[in-house]
């Protein structure tokens, strides 16, 4: 077998056998396929796509290409959850310990990013001692006592997806559903859980810009779930606003707490409560929707998500004082009020740009190796569909360094008005199992 043939096969609109995906892959780990031949199959992938089978066999064969957790000695369901991305969104910061806390085992593994804030890894790290770097046996030591464990990525998980999107980056082949769809299905198989949620956003600030593509991506990974047994459903997510009020590490860690006492703002409390639904309706904790509800409320109410939290970041090491008084959190030097210029209902409040200007104040990375600033970010007082006054407050903006006119600029841009009111939309489009 040869890799020039199976480029020529992709090339020419054919089928890949599953011995020809397989060759291919083990061909990436062991260096023996040269990066400018994976390119090339790649770019052939993004031309020509892939069918169900193609896809659910390169997921399996990148899953297999490393460690795979085994997490049979661990008592019960073990759920995962896994979100494409956007802004502001701390959803695994909370939703885990309220789920955990009514009984389902939460084994997760999540990453950094690379982009307008850090990921659920940094965002934890804002947390004085946390840590995130644990070794298998300790991570499944802790869910089996806990219940409840977040944690980065082994090194030792699926390797042939880091050197493919390390080639994907820089070769513009990152936009191909086959691609998205294997890349994240590999990781969460790979990680061991019985079940998987995943939150496939869609908008501005999201991978995918509509509905209907976030539907197609989110279709293809549950066929891959499923194929592999595992229970697979997706919430589709809108993210034409950032979700919640907050941007930025500890800002997020701040308004991820207070979601989990029952406070904070209503799309991410209500992105929370129907995630955590469907996760205890799959982990068969419950056997409806609204006995979800009535258990994820019982869980905030009675303080035990947050007696959870409180938990988890004891046994990671993290300073659980931060957790009682998150004003113990890493501050910024400054924080200044950004007062609105015009009068209106809030028509559209752009989530990639008010992401890149959190960016720009340092939390996150433009590049693999910078620092992140865990106490910069914003804090949006008003939401898509509010009415604000000329004058009144739209951000908080927690900064270390002056403000300059270009910053300025770039964040008034992100904003747009309308005279009539504008309808508020679900945070959660669609379910799909």
């Amino acid at each position: 077998m040869r890799i020039v043939d199976i480029i020529e096969k992709k090339k020419d609109k054919k089928e890949l056998s599953d011995e020809e995906i397989q060759f291919w892959i083990d061909g990436v780990v062991d260096g023996s396929i040269k990066d400018y031949q994976t390119s090339a199959l790649l770019m052939a992938i993004v031309l020509n796509g892939m069918n169900d089978r193609e896809t659910t066999k390169l997921a399996h064969a990148m899953m297999k290409s490393g460690d795979v957790l085994d997490l049979s000695s661990i008592e019960g369901i073990k759920a995962d959850k896994h979100s494409t991305g956007g802004v502001g969104d701390k959803t695994t910061l909370a939703l885990s310990p309220m789920v955990a806390s009514c009984g389902v085992k939460i084994a997760k593994m999540s990453g950094r990013a690379l982009g307008h804030t850090g990921g659920t890894i940094d965002k934890l790290e804002s947390i004085q001692g946390f840590r995130t770097d644990i070794s298998q046996e300790d991570f499944i030591k802790q869910v089996r006592e806990i219940g409840l464990a977040l944690v980065g990525q082994s090194g030792h998980l699926v390797p042939a997806d880091k050197k493919l999107y390390a080639l994907r980056d820089v070769t513009a082949t990152v936009d191909s559903i086959p691609l998205i769809a294997s890349s994240i299905m590999s990781k969460k198989l790979a990680s061991g859980s019985d079940t998987i949620l995943l939150d496939v956003k869609y908008g501005e600030g999201a991978f995918m810009s509509t509905v209907s593509d976030a539907r197609k991506l989110a279709e293809t990974m549950i066929k891959i779930g499923k194929a592999l047994g595992r229970n697979t459903m997706a919430i589709i997510t809108d993210m034409n606003q950032p979700l919640g009020n907050t941007i930025g590490n500890a800002l997020e860690v701040r308004e991820a707490i207070e979601t989990v006492r029952g406070h904070g703002a209503e799309d991410f409390k209500e992105l929370c409560m129907g995630a955590g639904e469907i996760i205890l309706v799959q982990a068969k904790v419950a056997k409806t929707k609204e006995e979800a509800r009535s258990l994820l409320e019982d869980a905030i109410n009675s303080g035990r998500a947050f007696e959870k939290l409180k938990e988890m970041v004891a046994y990671q090491k993290g300073n659980v004082n931060q957790i009682e008084n998150p004003d113990l959190l890493p501050k910024a030097k400054y924080v200044s009020e950004i007062k609105s210029k015009e009068e209106g209902y809030l028509a559209d409040i752009h989530a990639l740009g008010l992401g890149l200007c959190a960016m720009k104040l340092g939390a996150g990375r433009k590049k693999k190796e910078d620092e992140i600033n865990y106490a910069v970010g914003l804090d949006l007082k008003k939401k898509r569909g509010d009415f604000v006054k000329k004058g009144e407050t739209l951000c908080l903006v927690h900064h270390d360094y002056p403000l300059e006119d270009d910053w300025l600029n770039d964040f008034y841009a992100c904003f747009s008005y309308a005279d009539k009111k504008i309808e508020k939309r679900p945070i959660i489009e669609e379910i799909i199992s």
